[in-house]
């Protein structure tokens, strides 16, 4: 065997430990779900870190891996908000609950997997929370808005809104 494809196959099982990695995996489920030893799936690691720090193509490549990733987790977590309104409606308490400690479990993943990347300090995810709630804000003032100046459908916004707001949390439409 060429020593140019020794080079590509290991390349290949770093990318495998690399993939299991960044969704989220531990050198040891890593390990297992490979068949590869622990020590050379933590050396793999290593090395795709350094590589990684150095080389800007392979930190582009990771942050697309992190964003599909990311994207795969908001798609979880928003059918988890649609078994969560399904359970409400038909007043499943366990179906609930268990939906929403998967969203909880999701979302402690997805940001996991990113602080693993390296890519959320946690000034970055402060940051990223401001924004969050700032845009969330705005969508809510343009609801309001839409409210106040159409009340054959003012019920029904208002309804919604309550439903995604965190409790205790009051919403108010003035018509005017």
């Amino acid at each position: 065997m060429s020593t140019e494809q020794d080079l590509v196959n290991h390349l290949d099982q770093v990318n495998l430990v690399v993939g299991e990695y960044l969704k989220g995996s531990d050198a040891t489920k890593i390990s297992k779900e490979l068949s590869i030893p622990r020590q050379k799936v933590v050396s793999y690691l290593n090395e795709w870190k350094e590589m990684a720090a150095d080389n800007a193509a392979i930190r582009a490549r990771a942050k697309e891996a992190l964003v599909v990733a990311d994207t795969h987790y908001s798609k979880l977590i928003e059918k988890a908000y649609e078994v969560i309104d399904e359970a409400t409606m038909s007043a499943n308490l366990n179906a609930k609950s268990g939906a929403i400690k998967l969203v909880m479990d999701l979302e402690s993943r997805r940001i996991d997997m990113l602080q693993k990347a390296g890519l959320l300090e946690n000034k970055e995810l402060a940051e990223e929370m401001v924004e969050i709630e700032n845009r969330q804000e705005i969508l809510i003032a343009i609801l309001k808005d839409i409210a106040a100046e159409h009340p054959e459908i003012r019920d029904k916004i208002m309804n919604r809104l309550s439903s995604a707001m965190k409790q205790g949390e009051t919403i108010t439409v003035v018509a005017e």
